[in-house]
Parts: structure tokens; sequence; C-alpha cells
């Protein structure tokens, strides 16, 4: 199998910092392995010292969407072909909601049958819970599991009556990885000989947030322990850690060895996490100086577009007319109820009960041009569109990097809506607030100004939004550099394996 490779001069043993964690346990390898699972994509790499190969993870592409779809005879897809599958199973679906069966309760044990004067046969009846089962749902897929990772509540999730721990859900995503990165060294390093010593297969440097989602105290600890569960039965026993945003640090000052910058800024704006570390030169490499992370990411912009474009198009805001006991009872349309289930797509085929249904058929019943707002959510609903519709909502904001004006398109739903880049703006207008206050604690936990700031590297998937790189540029105008947005992360952490920077275990 092959990747894409950059090159460039090998890190000589003066560059590696003073701080290196003792990997000693861990015995020395000609290659280093870094493996990037993020919450929307992954992305792996294989440093030899000299050149750095992305690791091909899907047929075209050396990205891999963080997908996992498991059909009902628990059989696992990753990758693109877990969403391909779990579109051809729903495109169109009917969704069949029924209550799910906790247990039985016997409501006449004792009682005597007075014809035959024996015991009569006790009344069983089923005891019903708040959980539904989707009696046609092919198979459920999972996309940004890594969200979860330091919530002690997500320990356990069912899926077809049967309870699978959160790191079952991420351990065969990271087996996928680590069986291609063995072909990729096979075909690449080692002239496509299937018996030749694989060094790298049970190894590799860990990448992770400076913060990961969740408001208990101990998140970070519960997700890391986490993920090196996930990636031990995976295979991959022997660990080490990194920083993502060190890591696209690292990647950048490697490639980059003629820029002597004084002190350097890293934002990681990825799919779930806000991520910044600031590194300062050394005698011989970078010290760290200050890191700093929050809940904030691609999915949350996401979840605003949804909100502000798509929620009018559905029937937010519009008056419900009907007869409530003989009485006529005008109020707004209660749509705050369904409003957790839309941004959440894994979720949004509970809306198929009556208390959801029931008002929306009424609304389109009553018919006049908001009608078809409400045909509209009911077909969102009743044919399980929301996967498709968050697609959409990503190639839009994509294409907004690019252009000044684009269309959302979806034809699912019925449809289409021209987009600004400045309403885009106005749109996640709080998502950007909070991003220049993140960048402004980070520069405090330093205890510098913009001005101390030499170099900018502007790294993920998100720090594509041209706002977001107009709030840098205001702040350390000419310094702002983007640096590869879905790979710099995975080489920068393959690099850090084979320098032996990373730690090891679980910080």
């Amino acid at each position: 199998m092959s990747g894409s490779t950059f090159s460039s001069s090998p890190l000589s043993p003066a560059t590696k910092p003073q701080h290196q964690s003792d990997v000693s346990a861990r015995p020395q390898t000609k290659l280093g392995i870094g493996i990037d699972f993020g919450t929307s994509n992954t992305a792996a790499a294989i440093f030899d010292g000299t050149k750095v190969t992305m690791v091909r993870l899907e047929k075209n592409s050396t990205i891999m969407p963080s997908a996992i779809y498991l059909d009902r005879e628990f059989e696992a897809f990753t990758g693109q072909e877990a969403i391909d599958k779990y579109i051809a199973g729903n495109q169109g679906r009917k969704v069949e909601l029924s209550a799910e069966i906790l247990g039985e309760a016997r409501s006449s044990t004792g009682q005597i049958d007075e014809l035959t004067s024996l015991p009569a046969e006790a009344n069983t009846n089923y005891v019903y819970g708040q959980s539904f089962q989707d009696g046609s749902l092919p198979g459920r897929l999972f996309r940004g599991t890594k969200r979860l990772l330091g919530n002690k509540h997500n320990e356990r999730i069912t899926v077809f009556n049967r309870a699978f721990r959160l790191v079952a859900l991420i351990t065969p995503q990271l087996l996928r990885v680590r069986e291609t990165i063995t072909a990729t060294f096979v075909n690449t390093f080692a002239g496509g000989n299937p018996k030749a010593r694989v060094p790298l297969a049970n190894h590799a440097c860990i990448g992770h947030p400076v913060n990961f989602e969740g408001n208990e105290s101990d998140h970070n600890k519960l997700a890391l322990e986490r993920l090196q569960e996930s990636y031990r039965y995976a295979g991959i026993t022997q660990q080490s850690f990194y920083p993502e945003p060190n890591a696209a640090a690292l990647s950048y000052l490697f490639v980059n060895k003629q820029h002597q910058h004084e002190v350097v800024l890293t934002v990681d704006f990825g799919g779930g996490t806000l991520d910044f570390c600031i590194l300062k030169r050394n005698a011989t490499f970078y010290d760290v100086v200050a890191i700093h992370g929050i809940g904030l990411g691609g999915d949350h912009i996401d979840q605003m577009m949804f909100r502000k474009i798509l929620f009018p198009l559905l029937g937010k805001g519009e008056r419900w007319v009907r007869e409530v006991e003989g009485k006529r009872v005008d109020t707004q349309f209660p749509f705050d109820a369904y409003d957790d289930y839309l941004i959440n797509w894994t979720v949004s085929y509970m809306l198929n009960q009556n208390e959801y249904l029931t008002p929306v058929i009424d609304m389109i019943r009553q018919g006049g041009e908001r009608a078809k707002k409400f045909e509209r959510l009911y077909e969102l609903i009743t044919q399980n569109y929301s996967y498709q519709v968050f697609q959409a909502l990503k190639d839009c904001k994509a294409q907004l990097s690019s252009e000044e004006n684009v269309v959302l398109d979806i034809p699912e739903i019925d449809v289409t809506v021209g987009i600004s880049r400045d309403e885009f703006e106005v749109i996640i207008a709080g998502q950007l607030a909070q991003f220049a206050q993140a960048v402004n604690q980070t520069l405090a936990k330093a205890g510098m100004h913009p001005s101390d700031i030499s170099l900018v590297l502007r790294t993920g998937g998100s720090c594509l939004i041209p706002a977001v790189t107009k709030i840098l540029e205001q702040q350390f105008a000419g310094k702002v550099v983007e640096h590869d947005p879905f790979t710099s992360v995975a080489a920068g952490l393959a690099i850090a394996d084979y320098e032996r920077l990373a730690t090891t275990g679980v910080a």
C-alpha cells in the first residue's frame, strides 16, 4: 500500500529537547509511527529519520473518517465504508419505533379460579420503559466517539439490545489503522515482501487534545485511560503520548529548520476541540511554555448552522392554532422540544413518536405557506435524513472557505438556499468570540503579548474558516502560517515517536 510523502534532513541528536521522557521501556526501532485518532477524521504516519510517509488509510486518501458501523449481526465496518453502509441502509427508510420491554409483572398471582377452584393463571403484563427500539434499523453508525471519552456516564452504549463498552466502538477503527500501517510498511519499506519483519506493528505515539470534552474534574485522565485501553485492544501495546498541538508544531519545525523562530504558537482547531501550544526556543530545541484547550470544534459550528439556517425552514417560530377542550388555542409551535434531537443526528430517530409527529402532521393538515416547512420536518424525521443534512452543512461550510457565496442544496428535504460568507460569519459569531477569547487566555497563561509571538501555526479543518484566520491575523499580522490542516499532527507524532520525545503511560 502506497502513501504520500514529504522529505527533509533528519533531526540531529542535539535537537532533542532536554525535557524528553524516559522511554527505555520500549526497544529502539528504526521507524517511528504516529496515529492521530480525531473526532471527525483519523490519520497515521511513519517516520524513518529522514522522510515522513502518510499512510493511505482509505483507497484514495490518507484521511479516514472516524466512523464505525455495526449491522444487526454485529459485523463492524469502519471509515468511509461505515458511512456508505449507513447511507445505503437508511436512505428513505421509514423508522418504526416500539417501546422497549424492560421486564414482566404478574398482577394476579395467588388468586383462585371460581369455576375450577384451582389457582388462576397469573396475568402477565409487560413493563415498558422510556427507551425505544427502531425495529427497521439495519445498523448503527457512530461518529465523534472521541468526544465521549471524557464523560464517565458513557461507559456503555446499547446497540440492538447488547451493551458495548465505549472502547469497543473505537478499537475496530484503530485495528484497521494498525493493519494498514503494517501493509504500508511491507509495500513501502520492505519492497513488497509479505514475510518481512514488521518492527512497528505493536507500538505508536498517540495524539491527544490538551483538554478532552467533559465536565468532571478527572475527565482528561479518564479519556486517556480509555484511549490507551482501545489502542491496547487493537494490538498497540507499547504506547507513548504527545499533545496534538505540540505534534503539529514539531512537524512544521522539522520541515522548516531554516526558520529560527523564538516563540511559536500552534492553533489546532479540529472537529471536536480547540487546542493551543506555545513553544519557546532554548539552547537545543523548544520548551513548552503554555498549553490551553476548550471544547469547541467544527461539530459545534455545524450545529449552529443547522439552528440558524434550517430551523426557520422547518417550522421554528410558526404559530400553532388548534381546538383544545372546545376552546381555540393559539401558541407558538413547540419547536424547542425537537431542538436537541435535530442537531444530534445519531438520536434524531427518536422523534418518530406520536408526541412529536402528531403536532407536525396537524400543521401540515392546516395548509398554507407554512405547511411546506412542516412537510420538510416530517420528511427529515420519518425518512431519517439527519446524516445527509449534516453532510450538506459541512460541504457548505467547506465551500465558504474559498468562495464568497454558495448554495446550500439539500434535495432530500427540498431545501435550496443561498448563503454568503458574511452571513455565515454572523451565524457563528458566538463561536468566533469563543475562539478569540481562547487565544487571549493562552497568551495570558504564558504571560505573553501578541508581539512576543514569532510564528503562528494554524492547523485542523476548522482553521480553514477565513474568519478564524482573520482573528489571528489581527493579533499576529504577518506571522500566521497554514500547516497541513489534516495531516500535521500525525506527522509530528511519528517524529516524536522516532526521536523519543513523548511520555509513556497515561499522564
